[in-house]
């Protein structure tokens, strides 16, 4: 008898023994692979993200050209390519020629700055330091040029850093687009692809999560993305039509800060601007265009965001911020499909199935 339960013991610690193994090889291989993998996950990644995302226009522009859906992804994939580089090349042109023109100014001495308006002095908190600023800037602007040299000398390795961050993040985009339009030609099989990892993780509700991440997807793209670029181009026209210095530049900033859902601040500085240097009629009528800018997305968001989406709005919004703040841009989208899908599982925990309590007779 002891000698069968030893061998039983044996046999139980061997085949524990060549479990580790397989589960160490596996986790072993799959870290190598995401290793390799590594540098082309976030092109991935976006690359589902820009498909999922326009998945329905592509189907109703592959109707249109006969159900080629090849040419489809290429005429996508040329459109998204001409939206992500053309306004960057004008932008980029603006900013040089600007660079260009004050440069020649400054040699030919014709550049000046008016001084500042008495009423310059009596803002709170800033208006003293500013005004002696700005008057110097108007009286001797080589001398207060010279004494900021060591200040502009610690800021250009980070504005060279920074320029080198956003020629990378261009790059990015430009290669996940790419990406997109081999997923959209292929639309089929990833679609096979999805249903069967989906399935394999939640069993029969993998078509419902499946849905949810889809539909979150398009939720974040419309209500957060979607709404930021309408704000950002009516803000641009504000910025055009009141004559701002550096418009185009001051519209890509506010792009970012409205993402980040912060674009108001970014219309502070600008409405400051109007009322420092323009006519108060002006000025008044720039400050309410901004006041609409700012507010806009309250109506657009609740409309745009939750739209179609299986959860609160809440919880997307909650998720697409966080995951902002935890990973960066791509966790619009990743805290917002975590989440959802943490949400419904959450619900379906809740809601399983209660166990009936045998009936407890009286006694008699």
């Amino acid at each position: 008898m002891n000698q069968e339960y030893s061998l039983q013991n044996k046999e139980y610690v061997r085949r524990a023994i060549e479990v580790s193994i397989h589960v160490g090889l596996m986790v072993l291989l799959t870290v190598a692979c995401l290793m390799i993998l590594r540098p082309f996950l976030p092109l991935v990644a976006w690359g589902i993200i820009i498909a999922i995302a326009v998945f329905p226009a592509y189907r109703r522009l592959q109707n249109i050209v006969g159900g080629r859906g090849n040419l489809a992804a290429i005429l996508f994939t040329l459109l998204f390519l001409a939206i992500l580089i053309v306004p960057i090349v004008l932008l980029a042109e603006t900013m040089v020629e600007g660079v260009q023109t004050l440069t020649g100014h400054i040699k030919e001495g014709s550049f000046g700055i008016p001084p500042p308006p008495a009423s310059v002095g009596t803002w709170p908190l800033v208006g003293t330091t500013l005004q002696k600023l700005w008057t110097r800037a108007s009286t001797d602007l080589t001398g207060l040029l010279q004494s900021l040299i060591p200040q502009i000398k610690d800021l250009i390795p980070g504005v060279l850093a920074a320029s080198a961050g956003f020629g990378l993040t261009v790059l990015q985009f430009v290669l996940s687009i790419l990406v997109a339009g081999v997923l959209l030609a292929n639309a089929s099989g990833c679609a096979t692809v999805t249903r069967s990892l989906t399935n394999h993780l939640f069993g029969d509700r993998g078509p419902e999560f499946e849905d949810l991440a889809e539909s979150t997807i398009r939720s974040v793209t419309n209500g957060i993305l979607g709404v930021a670029v309408i704000q950002s181009i009516l803000a641009g026209l504000g910025f055009l039509v009141a004559g701002l210095p550096g418009a185009g530049l001051w519209t890509l900033i506010f792009l970012f800060a409205a993402v980040l859902q912060a674009g108001a601040l970014v219309l502070v500085p600008a409405v400051i601007y109007m009322f420092a240097l323009a006519a108060t009629t002006k000025a008044v009528l720039f400050l309410l265009w901004c006041i609409v800018v700012a507010l806009i997305d309250n109506v657009l968001k609740p409309l745009l965001l939750g739209r179609g989406v299986a959860v609160p709005i809440a919880v997307v919004f909650l998720g697409a911020i966080g995951g902002f703040i935890a990973i960066g841009i791509i966790g619009l989208f990743v805290g917002a499909i975590v989440l959802s899908v943490g949400y419904k599982l959450l619900l379906a925990w809740l809601e399983g199935p209660v166990v009936a309590k045998p009936d407890i007779l009286p006694t008699v």
